[in-house]
């Protein structure tokens, strides 16, 4: 019986850096009104004529490729979690692929899971893996948060950056290591608290929409709040009752860096100590699907053989889900 196992990460940020005081002066607010409500101190946003979330994506593919020494004509399937394609069409998969030279035997394409979109693609892959289709799958989440951002909005204009990360995922036949369990859940009642109204095929970009700012992130924040915290919650106890564990044999807690406040609110409930939790938000903002695995990229020095992960993440649709992972 086979595992999906991590054997390489990496990922990529933009250099340019979006500080509260830089934030204030575009829309009223201050950084103490950001840090208290949200954590975030800086986000990183992409500044490159003409480029999205592909870009990003191709820096972070790249690297991984060459850290881990990984021939591109190897790789047999990636997999891209964005919530901000390039295009419409192509796939945004297919222009990364491309560009990092694996189309020799490389299928590839896209997944729209929000900010859960690692660990859906994640469970993708192991799935793949597990068959026996597939040895090496290439999972890329690349986030070009900040085209979708309306910086005259202050309710969310602090929360969001950009970024890729890029993981490796490779077979194993040892059956306590790699990805062991995952549980995911979708709630289209969501939708009105979580949104990017315009653009789609039911409301097509117009000069209306447009002049309603409806192509930027709309979101109610208490009710995605409430509902990201018992989610988010309740999927991490669900997955460790199944695997009968406790908070004493999980090494690491991986949320999806959403709000500062919702991750210590998860964490304080699974009674998990906070050493355990992994946080990056202060400095890198929200990054939806490329979350978790820029955290991990982080902190992977930190990380053992054998060492117990618990990850978990919320977002629109409402999408939300917790994968067991074993170093």
């Amino acid at each position: 019986m086979l595992n999906a196992k991590i054997t390489g990460i990496a990922s990529y940020i933009p250099d340019y850096v979006l500080d509260n005081e830089e934030l204030s002066h575009m829309v009223d607010t201050n950084d103490e009104w950001i840090t208290t409500r949200v954590g975030i101190k800086e986000r990183r946003i992409l500044k490159v004529e003409g480029a999205g979330s592909s870009y990003m994506g191709i820096k972070a593919v790249n690297k991984l490729l060459e850290e881990t020494g990984t021939n591109p004509d190897e790789v047999d399937l990636l997999i891209c979690a964005t919530s901000n394609p390039d295009h419409r069409f192509p796939s945004t998969a297919s222009i990364i692929i491309h560009n990092c030279g694996l189309e020799k035997h490389c299928y590839g394409y896209d997944v729209e899971a929000a900010c859960a979109g690692f660990l859906v693609t994640s469970y993708e892959a192991n799935a793949f893996i597990k068959s026996g289709l597939f040895k090496k799958v290439i999972v890329v989440c690349a986030e070009k948060m900040s085209s979708v951002t309306d910086y005259q909005d202050r309710s969310t204009c602090p929360l969001f950056g950009d970024a890729a990360a890029a993981v490796l995922y490779e077979p194993t036949e040892d059956p306590g290591e790699g990805i062991i369990d995952g549980l995911f859940h979708v709630n289209g009642e969501g939708k009105k608290h979580l949104l990017y109204k315009a653009g789609g095929s039911a409301k097509p970009a117009s000069h209306e929409s447009i002049d309603a700012r409806e192509h930027f992130v709309y979101q109610e924040g208490r009710a995605v709040y409430m509902n990201a915290v018992m989610d988010m919650l309740t999927s991490s106890q669900d997955v460790m009752r199944r695997n009968n564990l406790t908070c004493d044999d999980i090494q690491w807690f991986v949320p999806h860096q959403a709000n500062l406040r919702i991750i210590e609110a998860v964490g304080k409930r699974l009674n998990i100590d906070n050493d355990k939790v992994l946080v990056n938000i202060q400095h890198v903002g929200n990054t939806s699907a490329a979350s978790i695995p820029l955290c991990l990229d982080e902190f992977k020095n930190k990380f053992r053989k054998g060492d117990k992960f618990i990850l978990t993440a919320f977002g629109a649709g409402y999408t939300w889900g917790a994968l067991y992972l074993v170093w």
